[in-house]
């Protein structure tokens, strides 16, 4: 079963998107609302799209898209998986932290 990761603020946790993850059979992982230290997405997909888009300029949506895309394409299953694999230290560090915002 596929799991989606994303914090419980309440666009997520709002029922119309409650009854359409179910309706897909997503498991659901949460995390602390606007965590950025606990999200993958944000230490680990975004960082790597930004070092990415460095330099390159775009002049159409059609331009913005592409590039995207080509992003999507460039990573390997691998690039995914080290993202997830990093969460348990990601969490980890958290918790040493007692919650306090890192880098």
């Amino acid at each position: 079963m596929p799991i989606l990761l994303h914090d419980n603020a309440r666009p997520h946790t709002a029922r119309l998107t409650v009854a359409k993850l179910q309706e897909l059979e997503l498991e659901t992982l949460r995390h602390p609302p606007y965590s950025p230290d606990l999200s993958p997405t944000d230490y680990h997909f975004f960082r790597n799209l930004d070092n990415f888009l460095v330099g390159k300029f775009f002049n159409s949506q059609q331009a913005v898209e592409t590039a995207f895309r080509d992003f999507i394409d460039s990573r390997t299953p691998g690039f995914y998986s080290r993202g997830i694999d990093q969460l348990p230290l990601k969490w980890q560090k958290c918790v040493d932290n007692m919650g306090a915002y890192f880098d």
